[in-house]
């Protein structure tokens, strides 16, 4: 079959739990983990590869990044992660080459895109939680397997002469390294410019000690040595780690299954529901506020917070948000516009974050509010447009704002006889964004007097009447009753008629002013490499290097520089 021909699986799943891996296994022992990749060659999403030499696709990653999640909730105690491989002489080979080349172009980008936010909240876990990851590459360690050790703090290599550390997808596939490697190289591990460059065009990759004078690992052990090595590294990393100023009880809270419930069009959870129309390529994301109850327990305190578990009001939603958003990317290709609506109470929705952020000290809860903005990040990367619809019933305030000023537009209803109130509170400026701007920040970057105002009103909570909240700068449009069904059907309808490739080229380009940090890089990069290089000939035509991988052809490229 032809690549553009393969669809991928007709419907992808991204919930899942330890009891279901089949590619992975986590064992603990203290205050140290030790997560163990043994990728089931038979185990791929779909039938048409095998995933031989620990190489991944989507289904891999997805159990991944429950580990990693799953060890920040339900395993606090832990300080160091070790991540290895099960399988003889290679600890991972990256990507599935073949996956790759029968995949469509807009399985590959999301593929892409999840693997590397998985990368990077194993660099949160350590920024925020506490939690070390090392690589333990116990054996060739190339592509998107030396991007998964580069996201740990450490990386060690064993050195048995023929294991070495590689990203060979320039002179091998005619493509880049898709997880951020190269930004990472340079960014993070602070490898030279030209070594890097050597490095990255040099299939076979480089080992032993030359490894370690470049900096691309941070020692080599023999084969005899490396466990021990790598557990005593392992035990000065957790013990170095193992002060925190945060407070609580060491005691995991367990993530329980969302089961939505599925019907044509419509995935409803708890507080979420998501609705799409193929026809109209139209989806609605709702997102309920907390109840009267929700709101009573968050101000009992850190404990009842705790208490409350993965039912907790801010947990579990942003939960059902991440997993709709992961649905509505992978599985309604066709959807351009997701109107996006709150329910709920303004002022309890404040409350609610009050009485978060005053409990911010609790291991938990900075668990909860960490997992909410990466939550947020999920929406802020995904590529269709987004109009949050203010209108009569919905609460855009607190941590809900953030979902109007993630969205492209946010509309607004004056309306006097149905007042919709937007507010504004402390959780506005502790969700940031990948480049590490708040959405204030960055929605009025060209305004300071407004920004500074707003900013003023964060920490105790303000509510905006509609005229006010428009003056402040927080709305888009403001309509009044009359115009508001009108106006907002003609931009609905203007905005599904215009190109999906314009407007994510466009919408990258304009949801992140302010300056970068490397994992904006990454996303930026990975905007324009995976949407331009793994369509252009050279990689994906019929004689690019990507197609005929592992075929007795050479690749024919086109010489010409664009």
């Amino acid at each position: 079959m032809d690549a553009s021909q393969n669809p991928g699986p007709v419907e992808t799943e991204f919930e899942t739990d330890p009891s279901r891996y089949r590619h992975w296994e986590v064992t603990y022992d203290g205050d140290i983990a030790t997560v163990i990749m043994r990728v089931q060659p038979d185990g791929g999403l779909r039938e048409g590869y095998e995933l031989k030499l620990n190489s991944y696709d989507l289904g891999v990653d997805i159990e991944l990044a429950d580990v990693v999640r799953r060890m920040r909730f339900e395993h606090p105690e832990v300080r160091c992660v070790v991540v290895t491989s099960g399988t003889d002489n290679v600890f991972c080979a990256g990507a599935n080459i073949h996956m790759l080349g029968s995949s469509t172009h807009a399985w590959k980008v999301n593929f892409c895109k999840f693997t590397n936010e998985t990368r990077c909240e194993i660099e949160d876990a350590e920024a925020f939680s506490n939690q070390v990851y090392v690589a333990a590459c116990n054996g060739t360690t190339a592509g998107g397997g030396y991007e998964l050790a580069l996201a740990c703090r450490e990386i060690y290599l064993i050195d048995d002469g023929n294991s070495a550390v590689s990203l060979p997808e320039v002179p091998l596939l005619g493509v880049l390294p898709g997880t951020g490697g190269l930004t990472r190289l340079v960014d993070k591990r602070k490898v030279r410019r030209d070594r890097a460059d050597v490095f990255s065009t040099t299939a076979e990759g480089i080992r032993g000690k030359k490894a370690v004078k470049w900096n691309l690992v941070d020692g080599v052990f023999p084969r005899s040595k490396f466990d021990k090595k790598i557990r005593a590294r392992a035990e000065a990393l957790a013990a170095r780690f193992k002060d925190s100023l945060l407070t609580g009880e060491r005691t995991g809270v367990t993530l329980g299954p969302l089961s939505p419930s599925k019907e044509p069009g419509k995935r409803v959870y708890k507080h979420v529901t998501l609705e799409w129309d193929d026809a109209t390529r139209l989806a609605t994301l709702t997102v309920a506020g907390p109840s009267a109850e929700d709101v009573a327990i968050a101000q009992q305190g850190a404990e009842a917070i705790f208490a409350a578990g993965d039912q907790l009001w801010a947990l579990r939603a942003m939960r059902e948000l991440d997993d709709a958003l992961l649905y509505l990317r992978v599985n309604l290709m066709d959807v351009g516009l997701v109107l996006v609506r709150t329910t709920g109470d303004a002022a309890r929705t404040l409350a609610h974050d009050k009485a978060l952020w005053a409990a911010r000290g609790h291991w938990f809860v900075n668990e909860v509010l960490r997992h909410m903005a990466r939550a947020l990040r999920r929406m802020d990367l995904t590529s269709r447009s987004f109009f949050a619809l203010g209108e009569a019933g919905t609460a855009f305030a607190g941590c809900l704002l953030e979902l109007a000023l993630a969205s492209d537009r946010f509309y607004l209803l004056d309306d006097p006889d149905n007042v919709v109130q937007v507010g504004v509170g402390p959780l506005n400026a502790a969700l940031p964004m990948s480049h590490g701007c708040t959405r204030l920040d960055a929605h009025l970057y060209g305004e300071p007097e407004k920004l500074e105002e707003v900013i003023g009103a964060l920490a105790e909570g303000a509510l905006y009447e509609p005229e006010d909240a428009d003056d402040a700068g927080l709305v888009t449009v403001l309509l009044d009753d009359i115009d508001w069904e009108d106006d907002v059907r003609v931009a609905i309808e203007e905005r599904v008629s215009q190109s999906p490739d314009a407007l994510t080229g466009m919408e990258a380009n304009l949801r992140f002013p302010g300056a970068e940090n490397a994992t904006s890089k990454i996303y930026a990069r990975l905007t324009a490499w995976q949407n331009w290089i793994f369509i252009r000939p050279n990689a994906t035509g019929p004689t690019g290097a990507l197609t005929l991988y592992g075929r007795p052809e050479r690749p024919r490229f086109n010489w010409g520089r664009v």
